[in-house]
Protein backbone atom coordinates (compact mmCIF):
# COMPACT_ATOMS: atom_id res chain seq x y z
CA UNK A 1 0.00 0.00 0.00
CA UNK A 2 1.33 3.44 -0.91
CA UNK A 3 2.09 5.77 2.00
CA UNK A 4 0.52 9.17 1.24
CA UNK A 5 3.10 11.95 0.84
CA UNK A 6 2.90 15.71 0.78
CA UNK A 7 4.02 16.69 -2.71
CA UNK A 8 4.69 19.69 -4.89
CA UNK A 9 3.97 19.05 -8.56
CA UNK A 10 5.96 21.13 -11.05
CA UNK A 11 4.89 20.92 -14.70
CA UNK A 12 3.61 23.00 -17.58
CA UNK A 13 3.07 20.82 -20.65
CA UNK A 14 0.43 18.14 -21.22
CA UNK A 15 3.11 15.47 -20.72
CA UNK A 16 2.72 15.85 -16.95
CA UNK A 17 -1.07 15.52 -16.83
CA UNK A 18 -1.22 11.69 -16.52
CA UNK A 19 1.34 11.84 -13.70
CA UNK A 20 -0.61 14.46 -11.75
CA UNK A 21 -3.72 12.28 -12.06
CA UNK A 22 -1.79 9.17 -10.98
CA UNK A 23 -0.34 10.89 -7.91
CA UNK A 24 -3.78 12.00 -6.78
CA UNK A 25 -5.23 8.54 -7.45
CA UNK A 26 -2.46 7.01 -5.32
CA UNK A 27 -3.60 9.13 -2.38
CA UNK A 28 -0.77 11.65 -2.35
CA UNK A 29 -1.52 15.19 -1.19
CA UNK A 30 -0.61 17.96 -3.64
CA UNK A 31 0.37 20.98 -1.54
CA UNK A 32 0.89 23.18 -4.61
CA UNK A 33 1.24 22.99 -8.38
CA UNK A 34 3.97 25.07 -10.01
CA UNK A 35 3.52 25.96 -13.68
CA UNK A 36 4.90 28.53 -16.08
CA UNK A 37 3.03 31.85 -16.15
CA UNK A 38 0.15 32.38 -18.59
CA UNK A 39 1.24 33.55 -22.05
CA UNK A 40 -0.50 35.46 -24.85
CA UNK A 41 -2.10 33.08 -27.37
CA UNK A 42 -4.56 33.08 -30.23
CA UNK A 43 -5.65 35.90 -32.50
CA UNK A 44 -6.51 38.20 -29.63
CA UNK A 45 -3.25 37.44 -27.83
CA UNK A 46 -5.12 36.99 -24.59
CA UNK A 47 -3.16 35.39 -21.78
CA UNK A 48 -3.90 31.69 -21.38
CA UNK A 49 -2.74 29.30 -18.68
CA UNK A 50 -0.55 26.37 -19.70
CA UNK A 51 -2.18 22.90 -19.73
CA UNK A 52 -1.10 21.90 -16.21
CA UNK A 53 -2.15 25.25 -14.77
CA UNK A 54 -5.61 24.89 -16.31
CA UNK A 55 -5.95 21.27 -15.17
CA UNK A 56 -4.88 22.09 -11.61
CA UNK A 57 -7.46 24.87 -11.38
CA UNK A 58 -10.16 22.44 -12.53
CA UNK A 59 -9.07 20.07 -9.75
CA UNK A 60 -9.17 22.82 -7.16
CA UNK A 61 -5.42 22.66 -6.49
CA UNK A 62 -3.43 25.76 -5.48
CA UNK A 63 -1.29 26.99 -8.39
CA UNK A 64 1.85 29.12 -8.36
CA UNK A 65 3.30 30.61 -11.54
CA UNK A 66 6.59 32.40 -10.75
CA UNK A 67 8.62 33.67 -13.69
CA UNK A 68 11.79 32.48 -11.98
CA UNK A 69 12.78 30.41 -8.95
CA UNK A 70 16.05 32.21 -8.32
CA UNK A 71 15.16 34.82 -5.72
CA UNK A 72 15.22 34.21 -1.99
CA UNK A 73 11.53 34.96 -1.48
CA UNK A 74 10.60 32.11 -3.84
CA UNK A 75 12.97 29.75 -2.00
CA UNK A 76 11.37 30.59 1.33
CA UNK A 77 7.85 30.29 -0.04
CA UNK A 78 8.66 26.88 -1.50
CA UNK A 79 10.29 25.67 1.73
CA UNK A 80 7.22 26.65 3.79
CA UNK A 81 5.22 24.04 1.89
CA UNK A 82 7.18 21.42 3.87
CA UNK A 83 6.79 18.90 1.04
CA UNK A 84 8.10 15.37 1.32
CA UNK A 85 9.10 15.50 -2.36
CA UNK A 86 8.65 17.50 -5.52
CA UNK A 87 7.69 15.81 -8.78
CA UNK A 88 8.86 17.58 -11.94
CA UNK A 89 7.50 16.83 -15.42
CA UNK A 90 8.24 19.15 -18.36
CA UNK A 91 8.16 22.23 -16.13
CA UNK A 92 10.45 24.47 -18.18
CA UNK A 93 12.24 26.36 -15.39
CA UNK A 94 15.62 25.57 -13.84
CA UNK A 95 15.47 24.48 -10.19
CA UNK A 96 18.25 26.11 -8.11
CA UNK A 97 19.90 24.34 -5.19
CA UNK A 98 17.61 25.79 -2.44
CA UNK A 99 14.58 24.39 -4.26
CA UNK A 100 16.23 21.03 -4.91
CA UNK A 101 17.19 20.64 -1.26
CA UNK A 102 13.95 21.83 0.34
CA UNK A 103 11.82 18.63 0.11
CA UNK A 104 12.74 15.85 2.52
CA UNK A 105 13.10 13.30 -0.29
CA UNK A 106 14.35 15.76 -2.90
CA UNK A 107 13.00 16.46 -6.38
CA UNK A 108 12.16 13.63 -8.79
CA UNK A 109 12.03 14.30 -12.52
CA UNK A 110 10.00 12.37 -15.10
CA UNK A 111 12.14 12.50 -18.25
CA UNK A 112 11.01 11.22 -21.66
CA UNK A 113 14.16 9.36 -22.68
CA UNK A 114 16.51 6.65 -21.52
CA UNK A 115 19.11 8.81 -19.82
CA UNK A 116 21.87 9.72 -20.41
CA UNK A 117 20.69 9.66 -24.04
CA UNK A 118 18.73 12.78 -24.99
CA UNK A 119 19.18 15.07 -22.05
CA UNK A 120 17.46 18.38 -22.66
CA UNK A 121 14.28 19.96 -23.95
CA UNK A 122 13.17 17.81 -26.92
CA UNK A 123 14.03 14.16 -26.22
CA UNK A 124 11.00 12.66 -27.99
CA UNK A 125 11.51 14.51 -31.26
CA UNK A 126 15.29 14.07 -31.29
CA UNK A 127 14.95 10.32 -30.81
CA UNK A 128 12.73 10.03 -33.88
CA UNK A 129 14.94 12.35 -35.95
CA UNK A 130 17.98 10.24 -35.10
CA UNK A 131 16.26 7.02 -36.18
CA UNK A 132 16.25 5.48 -32.69
CA UNK A 133 14.22 2.29 -32.50
CA UNK A 134 13.46 2.59 -28.80
CA UNK A 135 13.08 5.19 -26.10
CA UNK A 136 11.46 5.28 -22.69
CA UNK A 137 10.99 7.16 -19.46
CA UNK A 138 13.58 7.71 -16.74
CA UNK A 139 12.73 8.78 -13.19
CA UNK A 140 15.71 10.80 -12.00
CA UNK A 141 16.75 12.29 -8.66
CA UNK A 142 17.44 15.85 -9.72
CA UNK A 143 20.66 17.75 -9.21
CA UNK A 144 21.83 21.14 -10.49
CA UNK A 145 22.93 19.78 -13.87
CA UNK A 146 20.85 19.45 -17.02
CA UNK A 147 19.23 16.01 -16.62
CA UNK A 148 22.41 14.68 -14.99
CA UNK A 149 20.96 13.41 -11.70
CA UNK A 150 20.98 9.85 -10.40
CA UNK A 151 18.74 7.24 -12.01
CA UNK A 152 15.92 5.72 -9.99
CA UNK A 153 13.74 3.84 -12.50
CA UNK A 154 13.60 3.46 -16.27
CA UNK A 155 11.46 1.53 -18.72
CA UNK A 156 11.77 1.14 -22.48
CA UNK A 157 9.19 1.27 -25.25
CA UNK A 158 9.66 0.74 -28.98
CA UNK A 159 9.50 3.58 -31.48
CA UNK A 160 7.32 2.27 -34.28
CA UNK A 161 8.19 2.81 -37.93
CA UNK A 162 5.17 5.15 -38.25
CA UNK A 163 5.22 6.69 -34.76
CA UNK A 164 4.77 10.45 -34.63
CA UNK A 165 6.09 12.62 -31.81
CA UNK A 166 2.51 13.24 -30.70
CA UNK A 167 1.75 9.53 -30.40
CA UNK A 168 5.02 8.81 -28.62
CA UNK A 169 4.45 11.76 -26.27
CA UNK A 170 1.12 10.32 -25.15
CA UNK A 171 2.53 6.81 -24.63
CA UNK A 172 5.49 8.13 -22.64
CA UNK A 173 3.24 10.35 -20.54
CA UNK A 174 1.25 7.30 -19.42
CA UNK A 175 4.43 5.33 -18.78
CA UNK A 176 5.85 8.17 -16.70
CA UNK A 177 2.70 8.26 -14.59
CA UNK A 178 3.08 4.61 -13.74
CA UNK A 179 6.78 4.87 -12.96
CA UNK A 180 6.61 7.98 -10.75
CA UNK A 181 4.17 6.31 -8.35
CA UNK A 182 6.53 3.33 -8.04
CA UNK A 183 9.58 5.53 -7.64
CA UNK A 184 8.04 7.64 -4.88
CA UNK A 185 7.00 4.52 -2.99
CA UNK A 186 10.52 3.10 -3.23
CA UNK A 187 12.28 6.30 -2.25
CA UNK A 188 9.94 6.89 0.69
CA UNK A 189 10.42 3.32 1.92
CA UNK A 190 14.19 3.50 1.53
CA UNK A 191 14.22 0.58 -0.93
CA UNK A 192 15.15 2.66 -3.98
CA UNK A 193 18.31 4.74 -4.23
CA UNK A 194 19.68 6.73 -7.19
CA UNK A 195 22.42 5.28 -9.38
CA UNK A 196 24.89 7.70 -10.99
CA UNK A 197 24.41 8.17 -14.72
CA UNK A 198 27.11 6.66 -16.93
CA UNK A 199 29.44 9.13 -18.59
CA UNK A 200 29.25 7.41 -21.97
CA UNK A 201 26.25 7.73 -24.24
CA UNK A 202 25.20 11.22 -23.15
CA UNK A 203 23.47 13.12 -25.99
CA UNK A 204 21.85 16.55 -25.84
CA UNK A 205 18.32 17.11 -27.20
CA UNK A 206 18.36 20.74 -28.33
CA UNK A 207 15.13 22.74 -28.16
CA UNK A 208 13.10 22.68 -31.37
CA UNK A 209 12.76 25.75 -33.56
CA UNK A 210 10.08 26.56 -36.13
CA UNK A 211 12.68 26.71 -38.89
CA UNK A 212 13.41 23.00 -38.48
CA UNK A 213 10.05 22.29 -40.09
CA UNK A 214 11.17 23.47 -43.55
CA UNK A 215 11.78 20.40 -45.72
CA UNK A 216 15.23 20.53 -47.30
CA UNK A 217 14.97 18.31 -50.36
CA UNK A 218 18.76 17.97 -50.47
CA UNK A 219 18.52 15.65 -47.48
CA UNK A 220 17.77 11.96 -47.90
CA UNK A 221 14.17 10.76 -48.09
CA UNK A 222 14.76 8.73 -44.92
CA UNK A 223 15.76 11.86 -43.01
CA UNK A 224 12.79 13.82 -44.29
CA UNK A 225 10.32 11.04 -43.48
CA UNK A 226 11.67 11.01 -39.93
CA UNK A 227 11.27 14.79 -39.75
CA UNK A 228 7.61 14.56 -40.82
CA UNK A 229 6.96 12.16 -37.92
CA UNK A 230 9.22 13.86 -35.37
CA UNK A 231 7.85 17.36 -35.89
CA UNK A 232 4.20 16.29 -35.82
CA UNK A 233 2.30 18.04 -34.27
CA UNK A 234 4.78 20.89 -33.62
CA UNK A 235 6.28 22.77 -35.39
CA UNK A 236 5.11 20.70 -38.37
CA UNK A 237 6.96 20.14 -41.66
CA UNK A 238 6.34 22.20 -44.78
CA UNK A 239 7.50 23.37 -48.20
CA UNK A 240 6.63 26.35 -50.34
CA UNK A 241 5.01 26.38 -53.77
CA UNK A 242 4.27 29.68 -55.55
CA UNK A 243 4.74 31.56 -52.29
CA UNK A 244 2.28 29.41 -50.35
CA UNK A 245 3.33 27.26 -47.43
CA UNK A 246 2.06 23.67 -47.60
CA UNK A 247 2.19 21.45 -44.52
CA UNK A 248 3.18 17.80 -44.88
CA UNK A 249 1.39 15.74 -42.23
CA UNK A 250 2.35 12.26 -43.43
CA UNK A 251 4.88 10.91 -45.91
CA UNK A 252 6.83 7.77 -46.78
CA UNK A 253 10.01 6.82 -48.60
CA UNK A 254 9.96 5.31 -52.10
CA UNK A 255 12.43 4.66 -54.88
CA UNK A 256 13.02 7.57 -57.22
CA UNK A 257 15.74 9.80 -58.62
CA UNK A 258 15.94 13.36 -59.83
CA UNK A 259 17.20 16.78 -58.88
CA UNK A 260 16.28 17.45 -55.23
CA UNK A 261 12.85 19.08 -55.00
CA UNK A 262 11.61 17.82 -58.38
CA UNK A 263 8.01 16.55 -58.48
CA UNK A 264 8.38 13.10 -60.06
CA UNK A 265 4.73 12.07 -60.47
CA UNK A 266 1.17 12.90 -59.47
CA UNK A 267 1.23 10.78 -56.28
CA UNK A 268 2.98 13.21 -55.54
CA UNK A 269 6.54 11.96 -55.14
CA UNK A 270 9.39 14.41 -54.58
CA UNK A 271 13.03 13.68 -55.43
CA UNK A 272 15.42 14.04 -52.51
CA UNK A 273 19.18 14.05 -52.09
CA UNK A 274 18.88 10.29 -51.80
CA UNK A 275 15.70 8.43 -52.71
CA UNK A 276 12.29 10.10 -52.91
CA UNK A 277 9.51 11.13 -50.55
CA UNK A 278 5.88 10.33 -51.27
CA UNK A 279 3.56 12.91 -49.74
CA UNK A 280 0.51 11.25 -48.20
CA UNK A 281 -1.34 13.94 -46.28
CA UNK A 282 -1.19 17.69 -46.88
CA UNK A 283 -2.71 20.91 -45.62
CA UNK A 284 -2.96 24.49 -46.88
CA UNK A 285 -3.04 27.39 -44.42
CA UNK A 286 -6.51 27.76 -42.91
CA UNK A 287 -7.79 24.58 -44.61
CA UNK A 288 -8.51 21.04 -43.45
CA UNK A 289 -5.88 18.29 -43.73
CA UNK A 290 -6.46 16.15 -46.83
CA UNK A 291 -5.20 12.91 -48.31
CA UNK A 292 -2.76 13.75 -51.11
CA UNK A 293 -5.09 12.58 -53.89
CA UNK A 294 -7.89 14.84 -52.63
CA UNK A 295 -5.51 17.74 -51.96
CA UNK A 296 -4.26 17.71 -55.57
CA UNK A 297 -7.77 18.23 -56.93
CA UNK A 298 -7.54 21.81 -55.69
CA UNK A 299 -3.82 22.48 -55.80
CA UNK A 300 -1.41 22.02 -58.69
CA UNK A 301 1.82 20.05 -58.22
CA UNK A 302 2.59 19.00 -61.80
CA UNK A 303 5.33 16.53 -62.64
CA UNK A 304 8.56 18.33 -63.36
CA UNK A 305 7.82 21.26 -61.05
CA UNK A 306 10.66 22.28 -58.71
CA UNK A 307 9.90 22.92 -55.06
CA UNK A 308 11.96 25.35 -53.00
Amino acid sequence: MTTPLDLVFMGSAEFGWPSLQALLAAGHRIKAVYAQPPKPAGRGQRERPCPIHAAALDLGLPVRTPKSLRDRAEHESFARLAADAAVVAAYGLILPRPILEAPRLGCLNIHASLLPRWRGASPIQRAILAGDTETGVTIMQMDEGLDTGGLLLAEKIAIGAESTAGELHDALGLLGARLIVRALAGVAAGTLAPTPQPESGAVYAAKLSRDEGRLDWRKSAVELARAVRALNPWPGTWFEKDGERIKVLAAGTVAGTGAPGTVLDNAPTIACGEGALRLLRLQRAGRDPLAAAVFLRGFSLPSGAILN
